[in-house]
């Protein structure tokens, strides 16, 4: 036998996800329940949080008017829907806030930024497929826009509307683009709802923490539908108010979120 059978290789592997036992059937009345949670949260020690939101609208503020700048308002409105498929991952720092509220543990601005997640990388994995697939999102409504109107240039903010809501092509763009719409903003829900704390909170790789989101949301139906109409609502109304709403709201959903996640666990 040769030096070369006697070595052994090892392999780095992902960490394994923990034994964890889970809920089912969460009542609907629990999403009302969550956001109270999240309304706390955003309370105890509400400078970081605030702070926190006001990044977040900065952040939106600044790609808006990038896309202004280059040239690229004709993707504004896929842009904002895209938001929600990200802002799980971008809410990181307000799933630490609330787990260390109830941890006992000091809270910061520092600590909500600079965060280190139990499951260490595995966290950037699944940030990054969500941005991948908020780009495959926009790209995808780019392609419906060039499917119904052809070449016509994007006619600006100021007519989109007219052309939208008066003309059959514009609500036959709007049904079909909204279907498609409905199913990227379902799949990054599912996968992103409970996984993104879930890395935060335990050594689990990003691909058993997507896959147990998605059970999680598909056996809490009555939960997580009013909890994303709640989410929907509160997203739109930040829009009413030119995204200055995202400095409440943000912090809001995500301290909510966090407490969704622990709503579901059973130990």
């Amino acid at each position: 036998m040769s030096h070369q059978d006697d070595i052994i290789i090892p392999t780095v592997m992902p960490p394994l996800a923990p034994e964890l036992r889970w809920k089912r059937n969460l009542p609907s009345s629990a999403a009302l329940q969550w956001l109270g949670a999240g309304w706390k949260d955003f309370w105890t020690a509400p400078g970081p949080s605030i702070a926190y939101g006001v990044l977040i609208f900065a952040l939106s503020a600044i790609i808006i008017g990038c896309l202004f700048r280059f040239g690229w308002d004709y993707i504004l409105f896929p842009a904002l829907a895209g938001f929600m498929v990200v802002g799980p991952i971008l809410a990181v720092g307000l799933y630490e806030k609330s787990r260390r509220l109830a941890a006992g543990e000091p809270v910061s601005l520092m600590g909500m930024i600079f965060v280190r997640p139990a499951s260490g990388p595995q966290i950037l994995f699944t940030g990054v497929l969500l941005c991948l697939l908020m780009l495959v999102w926009m790209r995808a409504a780019v392609i419906v826009y060039a499917l119904f109107f052809g070449l016509t240039p994007f006619p600006g903010l100021d007519h989109v509307g007219q052309m939208l809501f008066t003309t059959p092509t514009g609500w036959a763009m709007l049904v079909v683009g909204g279907a498609i719409g409905a199913l990227f903003a379902s799949f990054s829900f599912a996968i992103s709802m409970f996984s993104i704390p879930m890395l935060l909170d335990k050594r689990v790789d990003a691909l058993t923490a997507m896959g147990t989101s998605t059970a999680l949301v598909w056996y809490n139906l009555r939960a997580l539908l009013p909890w994303g109409m709640i989410v929907l609502a509160l997203f739109l109304a930040s829009l009413a108010t030119g995204l200055l709403g995202l400095i409440i709201v943000f912090p809001l959903i995500g301290h909510g979120t966090w407490h969704a996640y622990q709503a579901a666990k059973l130990d």
